[in-house]
């Protein structure tokens, strides 16, 4: 499909340009009709005796007309009658088709080169595009991961606030019942000491 859009591509610009060459050609220049091999006379009438032909898309330069005939001038320098209806002012296609196969294959090839670099530019985006697609899915990933490790990381710091908690209960109760006690302590000997019985004293003298 791509070459045949190529080729009907490269026919047209070479119609084109084929179309503009004989527009700027001298307007005396013109071609035999394609596909025939024409008599051509010695005189501009069909009574003159035929003196050779010329060949189908052979161009030839036109000098004069008369009635129905032209006369013209050919490759050789030699000079002819020929009827009017068999000259076309444009090449031929036996000449045409060769310049719009060798423009078709320049431009097939260009074309093609240009296809080459646009997939080898496509093939590096496709891959530049591919890396930054796997560093994104690892950079996902890896936040995942940190936000599970993070996650963790606060169910343990609230665990260990619950038990830091609860060994300042414990240890302000602990205070609480070492004080009690020292001081129940205390009171109690508080109490009992005044009762205590007391030691005479010894009045040793020195005499």
């Amino acid at each position: 499909m791509r070459t045949f859009k190529t080729l009907m591509l490269g026919v047209s610009l070479g119609a084109m340009a084929l179309g503009a060459q004989a527009q700027e050609a001298d307007d005396n220049q013109a071609w035999v009709s394609d596909g025939l091999t024409t008599f051509v006379r010695s005189g501009p009438t069909d009574g003159y005796r035929i003196v050779g032909t010329l060949t189908a898309g052979e161009p030839v330069t036109v000098l004069e007309t008369s009635g129905s005939y032209t006369r013209v001038e050919d490759a050789d320098g030699d000079t002819v009658w020929i009827l009017s209806d068999e000259l076309q002012d444009s090449p031929s296609a036996g000449v045409r088709v060769p310049e719009l196969e060798a423009q078709v294959a320049s431009l097939t090839s260009e074309l093609d080169g240009i296809n080459e670099e646009w997939e080898t530019r496509v093939s590096t985006m496709t891959e530049t595009l591919e890396q930054r697609q796997q560093r994104i899915e690892e950079l996902e990933t890896r936040n995942r991961e940190l936000d599970a490790e993070a996650d963790e990381a606060l169910r343990q710091v609230r665990g260990l606030q619950a038990r830091l908690d609860t060994q300042e209960e414990d240890l302000l109760l602990r205070y609480f019942m070492y004080g009690g006690g020292v001081a129940g302590a205390g009171l109690l000997v508080g109490l009992i000491v005044p009762h205590l019985p007391r030691r005479r004293k010894k009045n040793d003298r020195w005499f």
